[in-house]
């Protein structure tokens, strides 16, 4: 009985989310989800910092990709956030409003990319393989 009762109380493991999307606008969030998808990553999407820190799949995520305007919660305070709380999650920005003061801060910080909006897909690759550490075509 006693085992039935502390298998009651275990959660199930969730899967590893190989990629996080923060985006507040609804079509690009599923558009992004879409694509990454088709790329063969497990994903999961969230429509504000806040809905990704209060997840529970901040320590599941192996690469962070966030808007860098958000109401409430900015993707660069959501850096900062989690750095202070001991995470080091690769982090890819998208902004619709590139700017370079900020550009520079959230690379300084340790952000992989700071791509513009719309996104070429070929650099969002490129941030993706650098941070997951694929094994890339680069290789002679």
């Amino acid at each position: 009985m006693s085992h039935r009762a502390s298998a009651a109380r275990e959660e199930p493991d969730l899967p590893k989310i190989d990629v996080a999307v923060v985006e507040d606008d609804d079509s690009v969030r599923q558009a992004m989800k879409h694509l990454l998808q088709l790329l063969g990553y497990a994903t999961a999407s969230f429509a504000s910092a806040e809905d990704f820190l209060k997840s529970g799949r901040v320590r599941d995520t192996a690469c962070l990709i966030t808007d860098v305007h958000l109401p409430g919660v900015s993707g660069v305070e959501l850096q900062r956030r989690l750095i202070l709380d001991g995470h080091r999650i690769p982090i890819i920005f998208i902004t619709a409003f590139p700017e370079e003061a900020v550009r520079e801060r959230v690379l300084r910080d340790g952000a992989l990319g700071y791509l513009p909006k719309p996104l070429q897909e070929q650099s969002l690759i490129d941030c993706l393989d650098k941070a997951l550490k694929r094994p890339g075509q680069d290789l002679a």
